[in-house]
């Protein structure tokens, strides 16, 4: 008998019908002797139907407030999975996150877990049933809802795993695994048998859709094999775990491309000790994730600072950096329809002429490149979002990822 978490995304359970075959699949494994405890979204849609509900009725609604409002979709969903279980006789049990003992930062909408009390949850387990736990939310010490961001209840799903000792770890989604690219842009994509935590966390934070990043880097923490197959068949998926010395033989493991990117300029900002500290620690202190960074050499007391951060996100860093400005001196100007490519491979570790590549192919193919970050297992540029296609096609291709 396996104790086994499996998670399940918002297409998976969009409608009664999913849900149902998603309680036939959990039926199914536990007749086979399983333990099962199943995190859960909410139906595809409904999210971003409770976002535009919220905008509808304030231009700016209080993050407590929209956690509040967003965590009933998964409540929803957990409801409704632990019915149909019901329906076909199989014990079966829901919990809000709160209820699950997962318990967060103060961080409202980006909340961080700090700890899981799992005693009720092997209470239950013990006790026959199956446990549907609602994803992306939990409660944190003050006793108010929060939730995990956007991807959260894949991070639920790999903490509680973690919390129990899970024999294994399954994310169920609308993909059949981890691909080399993403396949409606680059049809020759491939999927992936099996990948390194640190390639899964670069990809992931790259703009690959499979995974949210904050989930790859818990797995990675507390050593939790995961593996990302499809809700729609039975094939094998993609398993995600700690680098093995052969999987360094394949140099760039994939191409991710995220088009939800914008460039932030701050101009003539007083070049001494202290200036970019001030900067960033604003722009943390907002909770604003920032990724490519690059600094001109200073002249005449005065430099410039670039950096990308979530489109969607570009207003909040002006309001974030505007007294820091007033103090700095300089401007600050952005740029949306931008695009961050990515390459990232283990092997790039001992392998030479990544970069040459990767330039050669965007260069044949007509793209200039905006911005540039490495680090030893992954190349990053900023590029037009018009032409992100069309060079992840260039570059899947450069790297020989079209071939089996």
């Amino acid at each position: 008998m396996a104790l086994i978490v499996q998670k399940y995304g918002g297409t998976s359970v969009g409608d009664v019908e999913r849900i149902k075959k998603v309680a036939e699949r959990i039926k199914h494994i536990r007749d086979e002797g399983n333990q099962l405890v199943v995190v859960v979204s909410a139906r595809s849609g409904v999210t971003n139907e409770l976002i535009a509900r919220a905008e509808a009725v304030c231009a700016n609604p209080s993050e407590r407030e929209m956690d509040q409002l967003l965590s009933i979709g998964e409540q929803e969903t957990i409801a409704l999975t632990a019915m149909a279980l019901h329906g076909i006789g199989v014990p079966a049990i829901s919990y809000t996150g709160a209820q699950a003992g997962i318990v967060t930062d103060k961080a409202h909408t980006k909340a961080r877990i700090h700890s899981i009390d799992a005693t009720a949850l092997k209470r239950d387990l013990a006790a026959g049933n199956i446990i549907i736990v609602a994803g992306f939310q939990g409660i944190n010490a003050e006793g108010q809802i929060t939730t995990l961001g956007r991807g959260g209840s894949d991070l639920s799903a790999i903490a509680i795993a973690g919390a129990i000792k899970a024999d294994k770890c399954e994310i169920y989604t609308d993909v059949d695994g981890v691909y080399t690219a993403d396949p409606r842009i680059v049809k020759n994509a491939r999927k992936i048998e099996e990948i390194s935590y640190d390639e899964m966390l670069e990809l992931a934070s790259a703009g690959s859709k499979v995974m949210q990043n904050r989930s790859v880097e818990f797995a990675k923490k507390y050593d939790v094999v995961f593996e990302v197959r499809s809700s729609f068949n039975h094939n094998p998926g993609t398993i995600v775990k700690e680098e093995v010395a052969s999987m360094e033989k394949v140099v760039v493991r994939g191409v991710a491309v995220d088009k939800n990117q914008a460039k932030v300029v701050l101009s003539d900002v007083a070049d001494k000790p202290g200036s970019a500290a001030k900067v960033f620690k604003a722009l943390a202190d907002a909770n604003i994730v920032v990724d490519m960074i690059v600094q001109n050499v200073g002249q005449n007391g005065v430099a410039n600072l670039t950096f990308t951060v979530p489109a969607n996100e570009v207003s909040k860093a002006t309001r974030a950096l505007d007294p820091v400005l007033k103090e700095l001196g300089g401007t600050i100007s952005s740029q949306d329809q931008v695009a961050k490519l990515s390459v990232v491979g283990v092997g790039m570790k001992t392998h030479s002429g990544v970069a040459a590549t990767l330039f050669q192919a965007l260069a044949d193919t007509g793209v200039n490149i905006d911005l540039i970050s490495t680090s030893e297992i992954k190349i990053t540029v900023a590029i037009a979002q018009s032409k992100a296609d069309d060079a992840a096609r260039a570059v899947h291709t450069a790297f020989g990822l079209d071939k089996a």
